[in-house]
């Protein structure tokens, strides 16, 4: 979630001296971007994913403090409530054999973690949204024990001004109201960074904006929240009314949602930091020891803290990210739209149709937004979230007849744009054998039109069929999900159909504030 701050009260003052700060940066960033001071480039990429944990019962377990402290390592760190962790992997250069290293750096990292949450009667699942969270499950007091978690849910509940309001109608209808931004923790996800030289990455981070609706059709693993089968992915309707600090009425005005898509296809990256200074009220009004026009001025780089600070609290699904190492700048396209899961080998096919498609997409001398009006861009991420890999969606019509057409995602990755990714793969210098089998596995899901959701609501329904109810199917599905997780075989192989038990039956009566259809 970013940085470390301290929780002591925020007066008028510091409001005031926030915002000269933030314009200071944006002048910074325009002087560094003018003057070419960003590192070369380097075709790095790096790596995050967010963990639940669970009881052997599939049930949400309210200990990351505890595990973390049997992990003892500075790759693993707290995410906002205590039924959460996040990974994080090293930056490695995109050629070779990454992929497969990147595969097997994982599975010792989580290995090591499951065995040492085990320790505390806990499990590591990797899922979008544990479909046995409650509302009960997610309240001020589950939020880890974090400065900066407590300072953002107080200043974005003093921001809205009453409760926070879940109300999404999908398979089912789940309404819901939290008086705190916990509801947020329930979604977990993948994070994919690319580091980026300021000249491409306008064209980076507009493909990634094209494609993020394919990522999410062939990518999908959140169909439940709080007991409701919502969307195939329902991270994205969660995350943006869980931290929405909008009154109905700003809504009713237009006032742009802090989750945000965006708007408009970009020139440079400066567009994406400007808008977020200008359309979006500071709300952790912390300032660094810097003044950044003065640390330019002597010749040296500065950090941009609180322009940092700020693009942190502004969750788009491509966020702009600005980073200095060993004293140089640099710039990175941040890729949030993933869910966590289902497997190792699912989330590094994920990953390799991500970094190949968008490194094709940036490159082709007509590109894709110059063809797909952002609106349309923007509905077929609205259209993916609903539908997964059931989704059609609007994609330009190939050669000079121009226009655009519909078209069922599966068959859109699987006729044109798994070929535009092994031909990006190809590009970074990836090994053909990597590329060949994690592109494979995104391939295979599309034939058999199978992902994460599809198998996680057709296992609740063949649970529910065993004579479960919903509580109970719920959590024999999160139990046989942990299972073919830790198994490792990717989820397009895994079966819907299992033995159901007498012992799927959830242990003690749960409430939760929730209405359904």
């Amino acid at each position: 979630m970013g940085e470390k701050v301290a929780a002591d009260g925020i007066d008028l003052a510091d409001r005031e001296r926030y915002r000269r700060k933030l314009h200071n940066c944006l002048e910074a960033l325009h002087r560094l971007l003018v003057e070419k001071r960003f590192d070369r480039p380097r075709n790095l990429m790096g790596l995050e994913i967010e963990l639940n944990l669970a009881g052997a019962d599939g049930l949400p377990r309210m200990m990351n403090s505890q595990v973390l402290e049997r992990i003892a390592s500075g790759d693993f760190q707290t995410e906002l409530a205590q039924c959460n962790l996040e990974v994080n992997i090293l930056p490695h250069r995109l050629s070779g054999r990454v992929l497969d290293q990147l595969a097997e750096e994982l599975r010792t990292g989580l290995g090591y973690a499951e065995r040492k949450a085990r320790e505390v009667a806990a499990r590591i699942v990797m899922i979008g949204i544990l479909p046995t969270l409650h509302a009960n499950d997610l309240t001020a007091a589950s939020l880890s024990e974090n400065d900066r978690y407590v300072l953002l849910n107080d200043q974005m509940r003093a921001a809205r001004g009453e409760d926070f309001a879940l109300d999404i109608r999908g398979v089912e209808h789940l309404v819901s109201r939290s008086p705190s931004i916990a509801p947020e923790a329930a979604c977990t996800s993948v994070q994919l960074h690319l580091q980026v030289t300021p000249g491409r990455f306008a064209a980076v981070w507009n493909a990634a904006q094209a494609i993020a609706a394919v990522q999410v059709a062939v990518g999908a693993n959140s169909p439940f929240l709080f007991g409701r089968e919502l969307w195939r992915e329902s991270r994205p309707p969660v995350f943006q009314q869980a931290t929405d600090t909008r009154s109905p009425e700003l809504q009713a005005q237009g006032v742009r949602p802090r989750t945000w898509f965006g708007e408009r296809w970009i020139d440079s990256a400066y567009d994406l930091f400007e808008e977020n200074v200008r359309y979006f009220p500071p709300l952790l009004p912390v300032c660094g020891a810097q003044e950044p026009l003065r640390i330019l001025d002597e010749g040296g780089v500065p950090d941009l803290a609180e322009m940092v600070l700020h693009n942190g609290t502004i969750y788009r699904w491509n966020r702009p990210v600005y980073a200095v190492a060993d004293g140089v700048a640099h710039l990175r396209v941040e890729n949030r739209v993933l869910p966590a899961g289902p497997t190792i080998t699912d989330v590094i096919a994920n990953t390799a149709f991500y970094y190949g498609l968008v490194r094709a997409l940036a490159e082709e001398p007509r590109p894709v937004w110059s063809r797909l009006p952002f609106a349309a861009a923007a509905r077929n991420f609205d259209t993916a979230c609903r539908y997964g890999i059931d989704a059609t969606l609007d994609w330009p019509r190939p050669g000079r007849a121009g226009g655009i057409a519909e078209i069922p995602a599966v068959r859109l990755v699987r006729k044109e744009l798994l070929p535009l990714a092994a031909r990006g793969l190809d590009a970074w210098g990836v090994e053909p054998a990597d590329r060949d089998h994690y592109l494979g596995i995104i391939d295979e899901r599309c034939r058999r039109r199978g992902n994460g959701a599809s198998w996680q609501a057709a296992a609740f329904h063949h649970a529910r069929r065993q004579g479960l109810d919903r509580d109970a199917a719920l959590a024999a599905m999160t139990r046989r999900y942990s299972e073919l997780m830790h198994a490792g075989q990717p989820v397009h192989t895994w079966p819907v159909a299992w033995p159901v038990s007498a012992r799927s039956a959830v242990p003690g009566p749960r409430e939760a504030a929730t209405e359904g259809a």
